[in-house]
């Protein structure tokens, strides 16, 4: 998957990002963390400073795209070549959980940075990256409506997982595992029902009987 190649700074802020996250969960989202991460890594703390942004929410995107940054080098083309796509996009969230495993502790002040009304652009824009990055590397090439509407429920399953992750205390996640399985079991469900219902007009169901049967359900 082609991507531009990074500006020295910005390889610089990748290169900081997982460890400012890592940081961030004893020094906050602040420049205690950022001088932590380069001191941990071996890194002029004055170049470190210049790289990584000084707002909180910014350092949260920064911390965002280390993480998308990491998560597809993780899954080259050839690694999810064999995989069904719904095992893909279920890999690709848990890699995320992974990864974000080391700033656990800063994840929900960063959700909580992200909520404030002045940054819920930047957390549209952030969840929409993230969610359109691994479509990408999942494969999809859709360029109609359902390039947006596979987004947007990406973006609600991974947030949803993400925040049943935050108070998991099972052994090995398993009931993060558990709850990410359920919501993909519904978007499949509903993306059979999509692709029946924009098929021809033979095959497609009636609208009315689809509603009515989720109102009553067949006995």
């Amino acid at each position: 998957m082609a991507t531009d190649k990074p500006t020295p700074l910005e390889a610089l802020r990748l290169k900081l990002a997982l460890a400012v996250g890592e940081n961030a969960a004893f020094d906050g989202w602040t420049q205690k963390a950022v001088d932590s991460a380069a001191a941990q890594l071996g890194i002029d703390p004055a170049q470190a400073r210049l790289a990584f942004p000084k707002p909180p929410a910014k350092m949260v995107e920064a911390w965002i795209s280390g993480v998308d940054a990491a998560m597809a080098a993780e899954y080259p083309a050839e690694r999810v070549a064999a995989m069904k796509v719904r095992d893909r996009i279920r890999s690709l969230i848990w890699a995320r959980l992974e990864l974000a495993a080391p700033a656990r502790e800063a994840v929900r002040s960063a959700l909580a940075i992200l909520a404030m009304p002045q940054n819920v652009p930047l957390a549209f824009k952030t969840g929409w990256r993230s969610a359109d990055l691994m479509w990408r590397i999942a494969g999809d090439t859709a360029t109609d409506y359902n390039h947006y509407s596979k987004r947007l429920i990406l973006s609600a399953v991974y947030g949803s997982t993400l925040l049943a992750w935050l108070d998991d205390r099972s052994e090995g996640w398993a009931d993060t595992a558990a709850f990410l399985d359920r919501r993909l079991g519904n978007v499949m469900s509903f993306e059979k029902w999509k692709a029946e219902w924009t098929g021809n007009d033979i095959r497609r169901p009636s609208l009315s009987r689809f509603l009515g049967r989720l109102r009553y359900p067949p006995r």
